[in-house]
């Protein structure tokens, strides 16, 4: 793995470097670091390294990707520079004329905060897993112990293809057909796009992202979840994040919680942006309830694990104190070039 992060850096620096359009800048880009780039490859096949090496491998590949990404600004940098020289050579500028500015497009606020996210877990071993948007009733719900007369089930809240297909309500089902492969451990995050049948307003829209995440081993304990979300929070929204778990119930886990973090805006003592309480509630979690366990064909007297669900809008919004959802999607130039 380590021989193959080093060819990919070497390959791409070097590809980068003979870039001599921007064209061939961005095709570097999305060869390297796209969704279906050489580095994302990569990071698909942790599932294939051993457990105690992940942590490092992770480590490595964001170390590969800041290399690219290094390289990728420099060129451009100095591209942008001779190309301006270049004009200035041979055009002949009418100073009364007004300025165009050269609108260049960037990462949306979901995309940031989603490739901050995989960053974290991936550095501790986590492996990134995508499953069908369009899922199973049987995956969506049964198989996370949700049964047919729960609420959810109902159609003012999930849409309904058929009475046996779904568009999913959460990436949950995606943990569900991981286990069912029956490769342990388990240690992975389920990013993705999810639908519910919500009116849209400020904090809520039909269409939105979740990343859920599972761990299945021996010996897993509340105490594991418990440090897993303290070092993710205290890396996503800073070193002084302190957090805290309320019970809560969710079908899929049993003991449950929801957890708050600190607010980083006033370290706890109240303002604003927290309503005063000095707290934020990010996400859910919990013990993976053993009926879930049996349903996807592993053993809970073997084995036990943790999960834990968080709404990607969420924390793009707490951590760029946006305050109404939709500006997300409206895809007005004024509110994203901020970004």
């Amino acid at each position: 793995m380590k021989d193959r992060l080093e060819q990919i850096k070497k390959e791409a620096i070097e590809a980068i470097m003979a870039s001599d359009v921007p064209e061939k800048l961005n095709d570097m880009r999305v060869r390297f670091l796209g969704k279906k780039g050489e580095l994302t490859a990569v990071l698909k096949g942790m599932k294939d390294v051993a457990v105690e090496d992940r942590p490092k491998v992770g480590q490595m590949v964001n170390e590969t990707r800041a290399a690219i990404e290094q390289a990728l600004e420099e060129t451009k940098g100095k591209m942008e520079q001779a190309i301006r020289e270049e004009k200035l050579k041979k055009e002949v500028i009418d100073v009364t004329l007004p300025a165009k500015m050269n609108n260049v497009g960037h990462r949306h606020p979901n995309t940031i905060a989603l490739e901050e996210v995989e960053r974290i877990f991936v550095g501790m071993g986590y492996e990134v897993v995508e499953g069908p948007e369009v899922e199973y009733d049987e995956y969506n719900f049964e198989k996370l112990n949700i049964p047919a007369d729960h609420p959810a089930k109902d159609e003012q809240d999930t849409f309904y293809i058929n009475k046996e297909i779904l568009l999913r309500t959460q990436t949950s089902p995606v943990q569900a057909r991981v286990m069912e492969q029956g490769k342990l451990p388990i240690r992975m995050i389920a990013p993705g796009r999810v639908f519910r049948s919500d009116e849209v307003d400020a904090t809520h829209s039909p269409s939105f992202h979740q990343i859920e995440g599972l761990v299945i081993d021996k010996d897993i304990s509340f105490a594991d979840l418990k440090g897993t979300l303290e070092v993710f929070a205290k890396e996503l929204f800073g070193p002084d994040t302190k957090t805290k778990f309320r019970p809560h119930h969710f079908p899929f886990t049993e003991p449950s919680a929801e957890v708050d973090v600190s607010c980083f805006k006033c370290g706890g003592k109240g303002c604003r942006f927290c309503k005063g309480s000095g707290w934020i509630e990010i996400l859910g979690c919990g013990m993976v309830h053993p009926h879930v366990l049996e349903m996807c064909g592993i053993d809970p007297e073997e084995y036990n694990g943790f999960a834990f669900g968080v709404g990607l809008e969420r924390i793009a919004l707490l951590k760029y104190e946006i305050d109404d959802m939709r500006l997300l999607y409206e895809n007005d130039i004024r509110f994203l070039k901020q970004f």
